[in-house]
């Protein structure tokens, strides 16, 4: 089988902006056309999430990182919402195309395996950032939480998007059907982001468990963002930003190969 998206010389430079841009927009634009099921409901969740933990445990429990539990409570439950979108966008996307037949019209332009990866992430990326603006706008306001480091908060909803939007075209490449699909998602990426240090901090856990939750680079991206906004963490945030730069570049290396090779994508 000839590599996808290879069609002999390329005539318009080493890499194809139109081509490129076009893709990231129809990903952009297939979550902003239904963006109450892809934005405001995102957002409905986070609420009902911080709403919960605080009418059951929010005036009983102590301070954590020395801060109220709200306030450590809620990067982490940001970070889950930006992850869960992002995954959600990229993956959903593939297999919808996988299943209606026009998967096609992807990988016969003139676009090579490392574009196409790309242009996914970025829809994904995309939908994962204005998540992430919403509701951190809505932590501001409702919650008085501030930014202790507005950049590195920034930087690890990038790359907490970017690992999960990745993850979610492997996702799609190896899931034919949606319920392959909800199979990857109930059994892998919802594990990985729960059991993360999403509502806890892990030296609560017994040595084993925090092994185990260190050899999870979802950990380094939900501790890097609680770092961001509360400058408190788990671990080093420049431990967490190696991880995380390591796990995505690893991911996208991954992607890029499957596409390169048409693993079940041939139609």
């Amino acid at each position: 089988m000839a590599q996808i998206g290879d069609m002999g010389e390329r005539r318009f430079g080493r890499v194809n902006w139109l081509g490129l841009y076009t893709l990231a927009q129809r990903e952009v634009m297939r979550f902003v056309a239904v963006w109450t099921q892809t934005l405001l409901a995102p957002l409905v969740t986070a609420g009902l999430f911080l709403s919960i933990f605080t009418l059951a445990i929010g005036s009983q429990r102590g301070d954590v990182m020395g801060v109220p539990f709200l306030h450590f409570l809620a990067p982490g439950i940001l970070m889950m919402t930006v992850m869960q979108n992002a995954f959600a966008n990229t993956s959903s996307s593939l297999v919808i195309s996988k299943v209606q037949g026009n998967i096609v019209d992807t990988l016969m332009p003139p676009l090579s395996p490392l574009e196409i990866v790309a242009g996914y992430i970025a829809g994904g990326v995309l939908r994962g950032l204005f998540v992430a603006f919403a509701i951190g706008l809505i932590l501001i306001l409702a919650l008085g939480i501030g930014i202790a480091h507005p950049l590195w908060a920034l930087v690890f909803v990038f790359l907490g998007a970017t690992f999960l939007a990745a993850l979610g075209v492997l996702a799609g490449i190896y899931a034919n059907k949606f319920d392959q699909m909800a199979a990857i998602t109930n059994f892998i990426v919802t594990p990985l982001s729960f059991l993360s240090g999403t509502f806890y901090s892990i030296e609560r856990l017994p040595p084993v468990m925090q092994a185990i939750s260190h050899a999870n680079p979802i950990f380094y991206m939900i501790d890097g963002l609680r770092y961001g906004v509360i400058g408190q963490s788990d671990s080093s945030p420049y431990l967490g930003l190696a991880v995380g730069i390591g796990a995505c570049a690893a991911m996208i290396f991954l992607c890029w190969a499957l596409i390169k090779s048409g693993t079940r994508l041939k139609p």
